[in-house]
């Protein structure tokens, strides 16, 4: 099939989607954009093919329509913490629900569903992994109904714009002195966000990848800790990291949860409790070469 014709993004708005449109405009590949806010994402109206459509309707009716057109699907929703009248189950799976309809009766063909490692319906530890995971099931599951499905399964993203590198480093700035952290010692393999999106756009037109779910990681597995720790050295400010005890972890995220922003809460931190690092290499079976922090971090810290 010639994904040149137009993919159908969920979350393109972003951090991942960002980089993902202006990935698919350089392939030459058109992309259109669901929001329900258009009027806030006018820049993306700057990528060359992509197209923004205002969409209040999420059932799987209104997304049929908006997907009309279209011959591949990508979905990108994560949430983190629930806000804004959305919670995990209806942003994880009860979207993946819709979609995977949605793309059935617009006779799109193609899905990619963005996960996340450790996603598991019944054993993920926090309720943002169980859903991660039911989704996943859910997506995979359409392949009965003649969806050709790739799922992928990131450790923590890295990469200009992102969520992690720089709110340790916002929060480095406000805090001088010793920084107490929960959970120190987990650890986690960053992959960047270029490798993440370059995997699922090889992955768009490729066969082979139907049916798969890939793990993707970055070449090196660091603690918490050592994030934080790098993080200070890239912006000039040494820290002194004071790690929590479990017991007063979990008193700092019942805390952070009820603050606006919701910094921290148990949900992370049950999260916390499983190593985000890969057990299987999917970069490598897709051709790809990790990036390291290296490479890219110490030029958007700086």
């Amino acid at each position: 099939m010639n994904y040149k014709n137009r993919v159908f993004v969920l979350g393109g708005t972003g951090f991942v989607g960002q980089h993902l449109l202006n990935r698919l405009s350089r392939a030459g590949i058109r992309s259109r954009v669901a929001t329900a806010h258009p009027h806030r994402f006018r820049a993306l109206r700057l990528i060359p093919n992509c197209e923004i459509v205002e969409l209040r309707d999420w059932s799987h009716e209104g997304l049929a329509r908006s997907m009309e057109g279209c011959d591949a699907l990508i979905n990108l929703v994560g949430i983190l913490n629930p806000g804004s009248g959305r919670g995990f189950e209806a942003s994880h799976v009860r979207l993946v629900e819709h979609a995977t309809q949605a793309a059935l009766d617009a006779g799109v063909g193609r899905f990619l569903q963005m996960s996340a490692l450790n996603a598991d319906a019944e054993k993920g530890p926090s309720e943002y992994l169980r859903t991660k995971g039911r989704g996943e099931a859910m997506a995979h599951a359409a392949a009965a109904r003649g969806l050709a499905v790739t799922s992928f399964r990131p450790s923590v993203i890295f990469g200009r714009g992102d969520s992690f590198f720089n709110r340790f480093a916002r929060l480095l700035h406000l805090l001088p002195g010793p920084f107490p952290l929960a959970c120190a010692e987990s650890r986690f393999a960053p992959v960047y966000v270029g490798d993440v999106i370059e995997a699922m756009v090889k992955s768009l037109g490729d066969s082979a990848t139907h049916g798969k779910a890939y793990e993707l990681c970055g070449p090196r597995v660091f603690s918490l800790r050592d994030l934080v720790v790098y993080t200070g050295e890239q912006i000039g400010r040494p820290v002194r990291v004071i790690p929590l005890s479990d017991r007063a972890a979990q008193l700092q995220a019942k805390v952070f949860q009820v603050l606006p922003g919701k910094p921290f809460t148990l949900d992370n931190y049950l999260s916390l409790q499983v190593d985000s690092v890969c057990r299987t290499q999917g970069l490598a079976e897709l051709g790809l070469t990790a990036t390291d922090i290296d490479a890219v971090v110490p030029g958007y810290l700086k």
